[in-house]
């Protein structure tokens, strides 16, 4: 027969609290731990209170005025007064109004057309040519609901425009990228960057404490092997798993969900690698970082938050404060959801999005950086 179990005097109780009083000495020297119970509900809550908008104001907007006139600028006001555009280009011809679209600098682009004015005051009802960039349709439906008001509103202080003035003019808009507004077209692109931000960081965050935990680090050690050599032969199986990763979710999407791929697929894979290798890089930091391999998971889903809610991937991200937007430009889901999305639905180039391509690049080269001196000083 087994021997009993030495029992602590005073029952029950008096052995629960002492080990509650031992965990809560536990959590208390594990710093890390303890800072993600405080900091991941505040972040959430920062986050939703401040940053997080689902009706999203101040749009970027471009403005092609074929000719000056006094209703046209009347117009551009009205629109400014909605408070659902800010015209931030002025363009000068149809090409820079299309390029400004397929880049991603502006989500809606206005024409008002040669004659117009001419047109207004003699009571033909010109059109205004509105051109919207629908890849994100929760961002683009309620400017586009204000547009029914323009007609009413935009003329009203003007003299000599003739009965009935609110009909003065008709607003003909255009829906580009996404006419019909289908949601799959807005996530399973986005999709493809939040699964690869979640599984790379998770994959690699735990790399090097797997390996200090488990005591195989110090047959690494013993190998005639430099640091970097070391980070590459980790992280390179990784971008392999990755790119198998995108390679499924983006067929997938376009078999089963109808998705396009308007443009070149050689770049979205190279784009695609970049930012993979951003990610690793990252999560081979908190690795380093990292004592044990709990604390590298809580420090990548601390990271992947702020990623998800401030990319746009959830919510739309013009619609989030200035300060908010600067905190989504330094993440790597930011720009990569704008590359894939542009790449797949509207043909973007290279050149569209070269701001969003050395973004990611500055990124990798910051994060290497950083991962191979902390791995460095974990060696010594």
């Amino acid at each position: 027969m087994s021997e009993a179990r030495p029992q602590i005097r005073g029952g029950f109780w008096l052995r629960t609290a002492a080990m509650l009083i031992k965990e809560f000495i536990q959590l208390r020297r594990d710093r890390v731990s303890f800072a993600m119970i405080i900091m991941i509900p505040l972040v959430q809550l920062m986050l939703f209170g401040y940053a997080i908008n689902t009706n999203p104001r101040h749009l970027p907007t471009a403005v092609l005025l074929q000719e000056e006139s006094d209703i046209g600028r009347s117009i551009v006001k009205a629109l400014e007064n909605t408070e659902y555009f800010e015209v931030t280009h002025r363009v000068s011809d149809e090409a820079e109004f299309n390029r400004l679209l397929a880049s991603g600098a502006v989500l809606f682009a206005i024409e008002i057309p040669a004659n117009f004015e001419r047109a207004v005051r003699r009571g033909d009802r010109p059109a205004l040519l509105v051109a919207a960039d629908a890849t994100d349709p929760v961002a683009a439906g309620s400017a586009m609901a204000a547009l029914g008001q323009l007609v009413a509103t935009a003329l009203q202080h003007d003299r000599d425009i003739p009965n009935p003035a609110p009909a003065a003019f008709e607003i003909r808009t255009h829906s580009r990228y996404n006419p019909a507004g289908t949601t799959a077209l807005n996530i399973v692109p986005g999709l493809v960057g939040t699964i690869l931000t979640m599984t790379m960081l998770i994959f690699t965050a735990l790399s090097v404490t797997r390996e200090i935990e488990r005591g195989t680090m110090e047959s690494l050690l013993a190998m005639p092997i430099t640091p970097i050599e070391i980070m590459l032969g980790k992280i390179v199986p990784y971008i392999i798993v990755g790119f198998v990763q995108a390679s499924l979710i983006i067929g997938i999407g376009i078999g089963l969900f109808g998705v396009p791929l308007i443009g070149s697929l050689a770049l979205l894979a190279a784009l695609s690698t970049l930012f993979i290798t951003t990610n690793l890089s990252i999560g081979y930091t908190f690795s380093t970082l990292a004592q044990n391999q709990l604390q590298a998971m809580q420090m990548s889903m601390m990271f992947f938050l702020p990623n998800i809610l401030l990319s746009g991937f959830m919510f739309p991200f013009a619609g989030m404060p200035g300060w908010a937007q600067w905190v989504g430009e330094m993440l790597p889901l930011t720009h990569y959801l704008r590359i894939v999305r542009s790449i797949m639905l509207k043909g973007s180039t290279l050149a569209d999005l070269r701001f969003d391509t050395l973004a990611l690049g500055g990124l990798t080269l910051i994060a290497m950086t950083i991962a191979v001196t902390r791995f460095r000083r974990t060696l010594d």
